[in-house]
């Protein structure tokens, strides 16, 4: 098996139909469909069935290649998973173990307390959230230049905003900033 190229299409009995997208001395690295991700094989390894073999320089397109579209529905899904993966944003020490404590104004009826580590981890949902709709606003094809920066001085307004609850976050690197900043 050491003859093939660079979009030869295999198959792995665990993963599935494949394109090698990289040859190395000892192995290959094997972008798999099912698995939206390349992963390096053996070039000793003797479960691997050849579809279609490729030379070096070798070009052809078939019913199963791997298309620009298949590319950036798989970086979509990377994105999508690390973009929602939250950091771990420190609270002020001063607020840790607080309460917050919501008192109407009328005497009849019951304040509201909730730890304040709860209400800080909802309010860095919220920022995570906006900067992931920023990202989206930049990646989007349909919009123009214009519409882009125009949604962002809207989310530049919701930062601040949010500056009120800049006294919660440990870090002035986490914090909320305007347009002012």
């Amino acid at each position: 098996m050491e003859n093939l190229g660079i979009g030869s299409r295999v198959e792995h009995p665990h993963f599935g139909r494949g394109i090698i997208v990289e040859v190395a001395q000892e192995f290959y690295s094997i972008w798999f469909k099912s698995q939206q991700t390349a992963k390096s094989v053996s070039k000793e390894y003797k479960d691997l069935k050849v579809i279609t073999l490729m030379d070096a320089g070798e070009a052809s397109v078939s019913s199963t290649s791997i298309t620009i579209a298949d590319i950036e529905a798989a970086l979509d899904n990377i994105l999508d998973r690390r973009l929602n993966e939250f950091q771990l944003v420190p609270l002020a020490n001063k607020w840790n173990n607080g309460t917050m404590i919501l008192q109407p104004a009328d005497a009849t009826m019951q304040a509201k307390e909730l730890p304040i580590e709860t209400f800080f981890h909802k309010i860095v949902m919220v920022r995570d959230r906006l900067r992931l709709i920023e990202q989206k606003i930049n990646a989007h094809k349909g919009l123009t230049d214009e519409e882009k920066v125009d949604m962002h001085q809207y989310i530049t307004g919701i930062y601040g905003s949010l500056t009120t609850f800049n006294v919660l976050f440990k870090e002035a690197h986490h914090q909320f900033k305007g347009s002012g900043a």
